[in-house]
């Protein structure tokens, strides 16, 4: 298995070096989509390339957000023209009834964007969080915006570990870790400042009604 995995980043470093910044887009778009893609061997080789001097840091995380967005506009596009009907048509089959359907579409109508952008930094979901965001419609420049921030975090965080730490992947994947228990807690603390803002929010216009 860690020999596939070596494999696998050779091919990624080759790929990147071959392709340049197109080749991280291409790839970060099939990552930020459907394909069972992982960023964590696309983005720190190619950080690691920056720090030999054959590409660009800031370029590469430019082509990676961008990569990234793309595919969570694919995955957004194919939510808007294929979900709801469906969903409306098989989503008894997983027990999605419609009434369950319109409350999500609710949700996502009005918390989308924390939604959207803790979404992009969670590892499992950051894949599939544009498609209840597209099955809601959600505000396109607003998902738009926060799926860059979202990304734009991981991303920057990917590069800077493959550039301060190098083509060594069991030691990134050794920080990443580390890292991402972090940004989890963090995801946690900004959750509940959110719910917490909203209902004092809501107390508080009730007591002025």
């Amino acid at each position: 298995m860690i020999d596939m995995f070596h494999q696998v980043v050779l091919w990624v470093v080759d790929t990147v070096s071959l392709w340049g910044y197109p080749g991280i887009i291409v790839l970060m778009f099939l990552e930020s989509s459907f394909f069972p893609f992982p960023s964590e061997v696309v983005i720190p080789p190619a950080g690691y390339l920056a720090s030999q001097g054959e590409m660009s840091l800031s370029l590469v995380i430019a082509a990676g957000i961008a990569g990234s967005l793309l595919g969570a506009c694919f995955n957004y596009w194919l939510a808007v023209k294929w979900g709801r009907p469906l969903f409306e048509r098989y989503g008894r089959y997983v027990l999605l009834t419609p009434a369950a359907l319109e409350k999500s579409e609710k949700y996502f109508a009005r918390h989308g964007h924390i939604s959207t952008f803790v979404g992009r930094l969670l590892p499992g979901i950051r894949q599939y969080i544009s498609l209840p965001a597209g099955l809601a419609r959600m505000n396109l420049p607003l998902f738009i915006v926060f799926t860059t921030l979202g990304a734009g975090i991981w991303v920057v965080i990917l590069a800077l570990g493959g550039y301060l730490i190098g083509n060594n992947q069991a030691l990134i994947v050794q920080y990443l870790h580390q890292i991402m228990i972090a940004i989890v807690s963090l995801c946690l603390v900004l959750v509940t400042t959110y719910i917490w803002v909203r209902r004092h929010r809501s107390k508080g216009k009730l007591t002025e009604d």
